[in-house]
């Protein structure tokens, strides 16, 4: 019952934050920066594994159809956007009615002989979150009446779930409302995504504030995680928990020195902006940072495959005089501030994001053992997004980790950094077809490569001391740009600014300027609205082309 009544008092402490976080505009972005990540770190890394183990594939369809079909809706019935939206938020609250009933039941779980306290600690502590962002969601929209009336009404069901017994917990149980709870949970990342009241702020302590909410949701995201390996039994979750920090331990070191090696060669006059084209894609589909990776962690016969392949890209994309999609527009003049601040900015997002997805696609209720499945899976991946070549690097080891084919393992290395739609538009057809036919003929002389290795084991203090230090710049970049301006890199264009209330979040957050010389952003990568995105896609190449020619 102790346990019962601190979870209904975790969720009341939601609105207290709100009230004190919401009164001034940089503490507002503070609570914005802290839901964005603990809420939709909670999704990526705890709750989409668990219905990857219980739906396969198929969960992760309705987890997307959550996501974009109501993004989809709202473009193509633009009147009804209002209702739209409002339809998805009242899915993504009935799922969190949904889940706490299983809540409930948990608690009765957390009292039995022989159960860890964690269990009952990581539910707790994760209805922080859900109590904040609940109010952060529903206060501005509907009023205080319906936002407490739903707090009021997930307290009840908590208590349903904990007085009903084991014959409701099993109605409601993952195996049986699994395809529910993932298009729930997608609509759940649409509401948080798209920030449906943010208010335009570009004081820089604000961002700053931002940033700092963020790192407060990692650190809550991390303790939840290390509770819920403690307290629960799920053996895949603690084992995808256990490989993704064997993963960052081992790529730890390895990274710090591309990042210094990338410092090196910006010293050497090898930047962004060479004058030469050839050089300028080299530098994009390999750093030269990106084969330290490949060489140290791969093996040197996949490094020098992946030169020759790069050398000819090169040659050939600076031949046809294809412009570079996203250039680096403004650099800074220090070599160390490029290679730890600039080149983070650029690149963390992408590290992180393949380490996540490895992370999902590599579980084994993903049926994605055949070599074609899995080239068809990265392309489908790599199309939508503009990776850099580190990003491209780490996801080629995390799929050597995952056992997956060598040619899926040789792809990313050299097509994920031009294989998207944004370069593609700024190529003629006879340009796509042969960049795809040299990608095609080098995955097949790929086969014939020998097994990957890696050159040499550090001891696990000098891994565990890299990991602080790169956690410290990941850190410091989340910090100078918030979570979201973090993350934007990862998207083709922003989206659509919506019709109602919430529209001019996303018009002020695009036309946000940067807080830090270090961090850039095409003009590409941020237009004003949606049906204007290729014109001023097609006017930075044009201004790229005649500043290098």
């Amino acid at each position: 019952m102790l346990y019962l009544l601190a979870s209904c008092i975790a969720l009341l402490i939601g609105p207290l934050f709100y009230r004190y976080f919401s009164s001034g505009s940089g503490l507002q972005k503070g609570l914005d920066g802290f839901i964005f990540v603990s809420l939709g770190g909670l999704v990526l890394i705890h709750i989409l594994p668990e219905l990857l183990q219980h739906g396969g594939l198929l969960a992760v369809v309705f987890v997307f159809l959550g996501i974009w079909g109501p993004t989809a809706s709202e473009r193509l019935f633009h009147r009804y956007s209002e209702i739209t939206h409002n339809l998805t938020l009242s899915l993504g609250i009935g799922g969190l009615l949904l889940h706490t009933i299983t809540d409930g039941g948990a608690m009765v779980l957390a009292q039995q002989d022989g159960s860890s306290i964690l269990l009952a600690l990581g539910v707790i502590m994760h209805r922080l979150p859900v109590g904040l962002a609940i109010w952060w969601l529903l206060k501005p929209q509907v009023g205080t009446r319906w936002a407490s009336l739903v707090l009021v009404a997930m307290m009840l069901l908590t208590g349903v779930g904990y007085f009903a017994g084991e014959q409701l917990i099993t109605q409601l149980s993952l195996e049986n409302t699994v395809y529910l709870q993932a298009f729930v949970t997608g609509s759940i990342l649409h509401v948080v995504l798209h920030q449906p009241h943010g208010q335009h702020d570009t004081d820089k302590q604000g961002k700053y504030q931002a940033g700092i909410g963020s790192l407060l949701g990692i650190g809550l995201l991390v303790m939840l995680l290390l509770m819920d390996s403690g307290g629960h039994e799920h053996a895949h979750h603690d084992h995808s928990t256990e490989q993704l920090m064997t993963w960052l331990l081992t790529l730890a070191p390895i990274l710090l020195l591309s990042y210094g090696v990338a410092a090196l060669r910006f010293k050497l006059g090898l930047t962004p902006q060479d004058s030469s084209l050839a050089r300028r894609w080299f530098q994009r589909l390999a750093g030269p940072e990106a084969l330290v990776i490949t060489t140290l962690l791969l093996g040197p016969w996949l490094a020098l495959f992946q030169l020759l392949v790069v050398f000819i890209l090169s040659a050939y994309l600076s031949h046809a005089n294809v412009t570079i999609t996203d250039p680096h527009t403004k650099l800074p003049s220090n070599s160390l501030r490029f290679g730890f601040a600039h080149l983070v900015d650029r690149s963390a997002p992408w590290i992180l994001l393949s380490l996540v997805l490895v992370n999902l696609i590599g579980h084994p209720s993903v049926p994605l053992s055949n070599p074609l499945l899995q080239v068809i899976v990265l392309l489908l991946v790599f199309l939508p997004m503009r990776f850099c070549n580190l990003g491209a690097a780490v996801l080629a080891l995390a799929l050597a980790y995952s056992g997956w084919s060598p040619i899926a393992i040789m792809m990313p290395l050299i097509a994920a950094p031009v294989l998207n739609i944004a370069q593609l538009k700024l190529m003629t057809w006879p340009q796509r077809a042969i960049l795809l036919s040299i990608i095609a003929l080098s995955l097949v002389a790929a086969l014939r490569l020998p097994l990957w290795f890696s050159l040499f084991t550090l001891p696990e203090v000098v891994n565990l001391v890299a990991l602080l230090i790169l956690s410290g710049l990941f850190a410091a970049s989340l910090l100078r740009l918030g979570p979201r301006k973090f993350l934007r890199r990862l998207m083709l264009s922003k989206p659509a600014a919506h019709a109602h209330s919430h529209s001019h979040s996303h018009e002020h957050a695009t036309h946000e300027p940067s807080t830090s010389h270090t961090s850039v952003q095409s003009t590409a990568e941020t237009p004003s609205t949606h049906d204007h995105s290729d014109e001023h896609t097609h006017d930075k190449a044009k201004a790229d082309k005649h500043s290098h020619h």
